[in-house]
């Protein structure tokens, strides 16, 4: 199966079908391969927990927690308006290579990222994913800190890449007022500015149309 279809499906909303499937055929055949030798706790915790356990679970982690969310761009942008552009210009990627997303899903949603990855060549997969790894990586160390099982899904993603991930500067503060109240004005007066450090990742860029876009 391929790697990123695979990591797609077990960093979904747990569903009766994603059970079935751990159940019956993916836990056993993850057991001969050694690159997911990591992520076999997570596939018994999904075989074998009652699902309502395992949804409320997924919810605690990923939508109740900021830091976890499987968003790319808010870690990325936040509630910045530049999140709206980036959300374009990934669309745009994808429908670009013929993938039309379905449901109501927002195009920076990890498991639909890694599935649109599962259908490119493994060049452009390559190259894709190693312009998103450093927000990825700064997920799953997120996640690690909580001790949470899905931090070793990302792992095997991370893996995947071409190119190391490096410090990611997290999205600014989600607005000016909330700024101002935990940092005051600078000493001239003026509103702070939310500038990054010149060593921080701060954007992704994923091509669509035969142009870099920055997101």
């Amino acid at each position: 199966m391929n790697p990123f279809k695979l990591a797609s499906a077990l960093l979904s909303y747990p569903s009766a079908e994603l059970q079935i499937a751990v159940q019956q055929e993916l836990r056993a055949v993850l057991q001969q391969d050694s690159s997911w030798q990591t992520v076999l706790p997570l596939l018994d915790t999904l075989a074998d927990q009652d699902l309502i356990a395992l949804q409320e679970r997924y919810v605690a982690t990923f939508d109740r927690n900021p830091n976890h969310s499987l968003h790319l761009f808010e870690h990325l942008h936040g509630e910045n308006r530049d999140r709206g552009d980036a959300m374009v210009n990934l669309l745009q990627e994808y429908q670009a290579q013929g993938f039309e997303p379905q449901g109501y899903e927002l195009p920076d949603y990890l498991p639909l990222f890694l599935e649109f990855l599962s259908l490119q060549n493994e060049a452009h997969a390559a190259e894709l994913l190693g312009e998103a790894v450093h927000v990825i990586a700064y997920i799953r160390d997120n996640l690690q800190k909580n001790e949470s099982l899905y931090a070793t899904v990302l792992s095997v993603v991370i893996a995947l890449s071409p190119v190391e991930p490096q410090a990611l500067k997290v999205a600014p503060i989600r607005d000016m007022d909330e700024a101002l109240e935990t940092f005051g004005p600078l000493m001239d007066g003026t509103e702070p500015l939310l500038t990054p450090k010149p060593n921080d990742v701060q954007i992704v860029k994923i091509r669509a149309q035969q142009q870099n876009m920055k997101i």
